[in-house]
């Protein structure tokens, strides 16, 4: 299994252009964010219990299973991260639900943040890297996260 490191070094060999980075550190993490909205959307088969336990958070778990085997304090964030993702998603659906459904939110800003990052990688002029290897959809989000942690000078 690839290091962390290495996983970073491969995904950012695509993300070098200034304009394809501004563009991924705003579009990665709305983007795992949709994808939380849209299992979220889908109807979990037990009922009465809290809203925020269903398909997004039940597949989650393999997920921070991943990123804490890259990193403990990678898996620590994305876990927070990801809570905080939950914690939007009940907010908009105890709140803003009449307006606009979480199913729908989710599917215009999925729909716009990838035309974005398509944007940016044409700008880049390279390909993204989960062409490659689909296991670079979760490192996207761990990338931008280790950005952060450098910025903070946290050790990942």
């Amino acid at each position: 299994m690839k290091s962390i490191t290495q996983w970073l070094e491969e995904y950012g060999v695509s993300h070098k252009n200034k304009t394809n980075k501004i563009i991924h550190y705003l579009c990665v993490p709305t983007i795992y964010m949709t994808v939380f909205g849209l299992l979220w959307s889908i109807p979990f088969p037990i009922a009465d219990i809290p809203m925020w336990i269903n398909w997004s958070t039940v597949i989650a778990i393999p997920a921070m299973f991943f990123y804490f085997s890259l990193s403990f304090t990678v898996g620590l964030g994305m876990t927070l991260f990801s809570a905080l993702v939950v914690a939007f998603l009940q907010w908009w659906q105890l709140t803003m639900a009449d307006t606009m459904s979480v199913l729908v939110m989710s599917v215009l800003v999925f729909v716009i943040a990838w035309i974005l990052q398509f944007v940016g990688h044409h700008v880049e002029g390279k390909k993204p890297s989960f062409i490659k290897d689909l296991q670079f959809l979760l490192i996207g989000p761990a990338w931008i996260l280790c950005f952060v942690y450098k910025k903070l000078n946290i050790r990942y």
